[in-house]
């Protein structure tokens, strides 16, 4: 069974549950990275590299991180080589951004979208799939490219 890091900062858990479902009803099997209570508080960027740090592991394909707004995890989450991170509060960016940008981990805010919401975004982006070929692999190449510069 394909795997996705699930992981909540102390804002985020308000959608832990819808986000769960979500994830099984897709076929896959969350890896839980938590948390699963309001307190104490969990900091994004630590819930961002624990979850970036499993997908690059093999441990999870994909991965899914909620934080208020989505914003801040999804800033962090960009900071480990080989996360392609977005905040997605719309249907169109959480599929299209796996199909053309191979998005590999969605963030999503608990501050903006509601259960329902967040569970169709989960379902959007855990059933696309990367075109992998033409203009989109080699953009994907190119921003491949970026990580590996360095300032001098």
């Amino acid at each position: 069974m394909t795997v996705a890091a699930v992981g909540f900062d102390h804002r985020g858990v308000t959608l832990r549950e819808p986000v769960l479902r979500a994830v099984a009803a897709a076929g896959y099997r969350a890896l839980d990275l938590g948390t699963d209570a309001p307190a104490p508080r969990i900091d994004y960027p630590d819930k961002a590299l624990e979850l970036g740090m499993a997908i690059r592991r093999g441990e999870a394909t994909r991965g899914i991180l909620v934080c208020g707004s989505g914003v801040g995890a999804s800033v962090a989450a960009c900071k480990i080589p080989g996360i392609r991170a977005a905040v997605c509060h719309d249907s169109y960016s959480a599929h299209q951004g796996v199909e053309h940008d191979d998005l590999n981990v969605l963030c999503l805010g608990s501050e903006v979208v509601g259960g329902s919401v967040a569970a169709e975004l989960v379902r959007a982006f855990l059933g696309a799939r990367f075109v992998g070929e033409g203009r989109y692999l080699a953009r994907l190449e190119k921003v491949e490219a970026m990580e590996k510069m360095t300032d001098g």
